[in-house]
């Protein structure tokens, strides 16, 4: 058993490289191909969302791009224990929390980034641009594979931002 002064063979080495991960920037991690909704969509669809796409974040954007919340597929999942009837009837405003939400500019450094979260307790951010629009989300996952020396998993960064948003389409109805 090591104690905290002794060094396993090559731990200097790690250090410089996880250093050199904090120095990097958020976009070159994040992820640039969001779902994204509005506050006042239902939670049924939220829901929905979450399920078909496997995704564990839901950026809550208004009109202008701007995120004005994350929601977490636990949160949400808890929510949805009540009957399907009511959560049609409850919006996605409802879980997130009053006041700015915390997120990095696109500009952050890795470092920046893990120390945002560990202030806030969160697992996932929003990244912003100069006016404060959502241009991707970072989370935990990707800090790890960062460190991890991984290429992330969201595909090439040479585009822009793509913000998909989901407009609701009912059924057609019958004529009786």
């Amino acid at each position: 058993m090591r104690t905290s002064s002794e060094t396993a063979p090559g731990n200097g080495s790690a250090t410089h490289a996880n250093a050199s991960v904090g120095k990097r920037g958020v976009a070159d991690v994040m992820s640039t191909a969001l779902l994204t909704v509005a506050s006042d969509e239902s939670l049924l669809m939220a829901w929905e969302l979450i399920q078909r796409t496997g995704f564990h974040h839901l950026p809550v954007v208004n009109e202008d791009g701007r995120c004005v919340g994350l929601l977490e597929r636990g949160e949400l999942a808890v929510a949805c224990a009540l009957p399907a009837i009511s959560l049609a009837e409850r919006y996605v405003g409802d879980l997130l929390p009053g006041g700015s939400q915390p997120h990095v500019p696109v500009t952050a450094r890795l470092a920046e980034v893990a120390d945002v979260m560990t202030d806030h307790a969160v697992d996932a951010l929003a990244v912003t641009d100069d006016d404060d629009t959502m241009v991707g989300l970072v989370t935990a996952r990707d800090l790890v594979s960062a460190i991890a020396g991984r290429k992330p998993a969201h595909g090439p960064r040479d585009h822009g931002p793509v913000l998909f948003r989901l407009e609701p389409v009912l059924p057609p109805t019958r004529d009786t």
